[in-house]
């Protein structure tokens, strides 16, 4: 990833070289630099803030994005299944997590960015419904006049299940959105469920639309991560939140060994014999070392503009859990 700071020194060292020149003419001086090496100074200063990272290889900003499409590109069919044996299911109990700490009531508006395969849309669906057919129960006790047909109009009405609750999911790989509409419709979900391809640098929705912003395992892939988490504070409404599941740092020296021998010599042959993309895994477990760590990403978490920013870690830091609200 081209990082802000790189950025921020190539913006800092070209204010001091223009206040050098400006000291030298004042002083009635020639800089003693020739200008065709000064030419490639500034040239390949300007290549190295273009320079990202794709696992461990050192890339083009603009190349990082073509792999890392062709990467879910590849996996997406056998995605699920790969989460099952790679994490041997404990990836479901992290999204749970998620769900629990979000405890979305029912009108909540979600947005699951890189959420192609529906895992927490599908979650959340289940979650608010259920919380809703709870409501619906209380009401109804308290309402003992009503005849036999207005409480089964009640429980029959699809489209208010949700109690007016909804979720996009926005993902910028079509193969990965074409898999979670295929478990969409495979176990009947339709209400309240929409699947939109879009750019988590640049989402195609308006300022202040949504309550809820989820990206699970998707944000370390992202190119400039700053721009991203931007991109969710301007979608968010007023007292929004913000809520990131990805992998970090492990926190058990023992614990640490043992997790990078499986990352990398278990992971990319399980790719291999279940997906049969060995580079693909390899690549993921790469971003996973590259990904900051809980407070680095917690201090990028407020420079885009979140109050309250807390973490969570699980399983001993292999992964955590990350809240803002916009204020």
């Amino acid at each position: 990833m081209a990082a802000p700071g790189s950025c921020a020194l190539w913006s800092y060292c070209g204010r001091g070289w223009s206040r050098a020149m400006r000291g030298c003419q004042l002083l009635g001086l020639r800089s003693s630099w020739p200008g065709d090496l000064l030419s490639a100074r500034l040239l390949s200063q300007e290549k190295r803030a273009a320079e990202t990272h794709f696992g461990f290889e050192t890339v083009s900003e603009e190349e990082k994005g073509g792999k890392v499409y062709q990467v879910f590109e590849s996996v997406a069919k056998k995605y699920d299944v790969m989460n099952d044996m790679m994490s041997l299911g404990i990836h479901r109990v992290w999204k749970d997590l998620l769900l629990w700490k979000m405890h979305p009531l029912p009108g909540t508006q979600l947005l699951d960015v890189a959420g192609g395969t529906g895992d927490i849309a599908f979650r959340f669906l289940n979650y608010v419904q259920s919380q809703h057919q709870r409501k619906q129960k209380r009401q109804l006790r308290a309402q003992q006049n009503l005849s036999w047909e207005e409480i089964a109009k009640e429980y029959q009405n699809e489209e208010d299940s949700l109690g007016g609750s909804r979720v996009v999911v926005c993902d910028i790989n079509k193969e990965m959105l074409k898999v979670g509409k295929q478990k969409a419709l495979a176990q009947g979900y339709r209400a309240g469920l929409a699947w939109v391809l879009g750019d988590a640098e640049e989402l195609p929705f308006d300022d202040d639309k949504f309550d809820i912003y989820t990206i699970a395992f998707g944000i370390r892939n992202v190119t400039h991560i700053d721009q991203a988490l931007q991109e969710a504070h301007r979608v968010l409404k007023p007292g929004g939140r913000f809520l990131c599941l990805e992998f970090s740092q492990v926190n058990n020296p023992l614990i640490s060994r043992l997790y990078d021998l499986y990352s990398f010599q278990v992971i990319p042959v399980l790719g291999e014999v279940i997906a049969g993309d060995w580079k693909s895994y390899q690549y993921l477990v790469e971003s996973i070392r590259r990904f900051p760590s809980q407070e680095e990403f917690k201090d990028m978490i407020e420079d885009a503009g979140f109050h309250k920013v807390t973490y969570e870690s699980l399983t001993s830091g292999i992964v955590a859990i990350h809240s803002g609200f916009k204020l």
